[in-house]
């Protein structure tokens, strides 16, 4: 008998309780402990995705909060703008720019040629409301500019639409025409 066979024979009871031992463990370690390590791998992947996805979900929550506050930002300039640079009427349109078109001409020494409204007819259920004006001025090349340049730099709300500049004879006068719009508020139909 061999060396491995005998020990095999004495220590049978001892041997088949470490083979059962064994075999328990495997069995264990097979159904049991990899299945948790499994689970246990993949809610630390969902930790991590959780994680990131709160990230990108504070990120979101603030440029929303953002885009909010601008949007109430720009909403408080509009009704300023309504409230306090935009003319109520076509009355108060053609006041603002009725005597404030002269005294510029006057300051700037242009001379004030004609003028010409042209209120268009407001459109059903807009807010504005345009009032066209075409002026002509005569003067010189630095003072017609000094005039455009003020004009543009005045509080009343007027826009400058289309400049012709003309010569009108050899001595360097020259005449300005200017189409200029400035926009009014248009009270709603029924109140």
């Amino acid at each position: 008998m061999t060396l491995l066979r005998r020990v095999a024979a004495e220590k049978r009871t001892a041997l088949i309780a470490l083979t059962i031992a064994l075999v328990a463990n495997l069995l264990a370690y097979l159904f049991a402990v990899r299945p948790l390590a499994a689970r246990s791998a993949g809610a630390a992947d969902r930790a991590a995705s959780a994680v990131a996805a709160a990230r990108v979900a504070d990120r979101e929550l603030a440029q929303a909060r953002d885009l909010v506050a601008g949007k109430a930002r720009a909403d408080e300039e509009l009704a300023a703008f309504y409230q306090k640079i935009l003319p109520t009427d076509l009355t108060a349109a053609r006041r603002m720019t009725y005597a404030s078109l002269p005294a510029l001409a006057r300051r700037t020494k242009v001379e004030y040629a004609t003028r010409r409204f042209d209120p268009s007819e407001p459109k059903k259920d807009e807010r504005l409301a345009k009032l066209g004006i075409r002026m002509v001025l005569e003067g010189e090349y630095e003072n017609l500019r000094q005039f455009i340049y003020q004009l543009e730099n005045a509080p009343e709300f007027i826009i400058i639409d289309d400049v012709t500049l003309t010569q009108t004879d050899q001595d360097g006068e020259l005449t300005l025409r200017l189409d200029l719009s400035t926009y009014y508020r248009v009270q709603p139909h029924g109140t």
